[in-house]
Formats: structure tokens, sequence, C-alpha cells
């Protein structure tokens, strides 16, 4: 379990005094902005082990996890990080069935790029017509019309080699400003309802995309 849970277990089974419940952890923290224009509180959550073990399937107490999240939000945190791969599936069914409707600015940030063969097994696949998918998908689960940042947990090297190929052959479009970090080009396509980054820390501010490829 990690620490951020634990914390959390440990606010909701204490017998807080007046000061203490009215008092937000997660903003005294102190806020940075993702990509420059997206504010939240550097106190965030990661939900990855929401999930059980191996990060697969269902937690052994759904409603403890639902109450964690939900604790969350009331501690202040406006940040929580998942993905379609946490389960799958299943930890942004737990967020959406705990916190939505989303309490205002709450910023709920997800990933794709990862299949699950079985539990503590990770498979890259970034293909892009299958990361729009899975952005489509996650969309639905979570809830949402449009998701503040999609992260791409990692390169494909699969789908760099074809990505080159038709670059080259002229059949697949991408955006002419190329976005450049650690010697990797991203090629980026509009997207109305993403924010693209990539989880080595690249986020991409004011305009909305999905992922044409990443390349080296």
């Amino acid at each position: 379990m990690s620490k951020t849970i634990e914390a959390i277990q440990q606010h909701m089974v204490a017998k807080p005094t007046a000061a203490v419940k009215d008092a937000k952890p997660a903003v005294s923290s102190g806020t940075f902005a993702i990509g420059g224009d997206l504010a939240v509180h550097r106190l965030g959550f990661g939900a990855m082990e929401l999930t059980g073990p191996g990060v697969w399937g269902e937690p052994a107490d759904r409603a403890q996890a639902i109450a964690v999240l939900r604790r969350a939000a009331e501690l202040g945190i406006n940040f929580i990080d998942t993905a379609d791969s946490y389960g799958p599936c299943v930890s942004e069914e737990l967020i959406r069935e705990a916190l939505h409707p989303y309490p205002k600015g709450m910023v709920i940030a997800t990933k794709a790029g990862l299949t699950r063969p079985g539990p503590g097994r990770w498979v890259p696949l970034g293909r892009p017509d299958y990361l729009r998918q899975q952005c489509e998908m996650s969309l639905r689960r979570l809830g949402l019309e449009r998701i503040d940042l999609f992260q791409l947990h990692r390169v494909d090297p699969k789908v760099s080699a074809i990505f080159r190929k038709k670059a080259r052959s002229g059949t697949l479009g991408f955006q002419k400003s190329m976005f450049h970090r650690s010697k990797q080009r991203v090629a980026l396509l509009p997207s109305p309802r993403c924010k693209i980054s990539t989880t080595s820390g690249l986020a991409i501010p004011r305009r909305c995309w999905t992922t044409a490829r990443t390349i080296t």
C-alpha cells in the first residue's frame, strides 16, 4: 500500500479537533502549474494502489477504496493520477464512483500505452489508433468531457519504426511544430478533449492533443 493511502487512512480513523477538521493539508502544500497553465496543489494522489494485488482486479475492500478517494478530496487534493492499465480499468471506475460529479478544480490525469496480460505484467502498445481509442474509453469511464492531462506511459519501439516509415511515405499527417525533450521528438495531432504529455515530464499547454507517435 502506498504511503499516500496510509496517510489518508490515518486521517480517516483519527478523532480531529475542530481546527484540524477544517485544515486541508493539500492546500497548504502549495501549487504548481502543469504545462504552465494547469494549476494543481503539490500534494496529489496516485491511484494505482487502489486495485488488487499486482495492480490487477478489484480491491479487497471496494468500500474502503471509495472512502479513501473521498477523504483525499476532503483533504484538499485536487490532482489524481491514474491509468487505464491500473486494474485494468478498475482505478478509473473507482474514481468516478467515488467523486463524480467532480469537485470544482479537480484534475484527473490518466495514461495509456500499456496492456495488461496478467497481474504484475505490463506490455507497451503505442499505436496511434490504440491511444486514441484508450483516450475515448477513459473519458467514458471517468465521466469526463475533457481529460486535462493524458500521459503516454512509455515509447513503444515497434510503433516508432512504423511511424518513421509512414512519415517518410507521407501517409501519416503530423503537426509541423515538434516538441523536443531528451533527444526525442513528439509528433502530435489536434484533439479537442485531451492534453498530452509523456511520463518523463513533457506537458503541452493551451492546445489539446493526442499523440501520433514519439520518435527518436
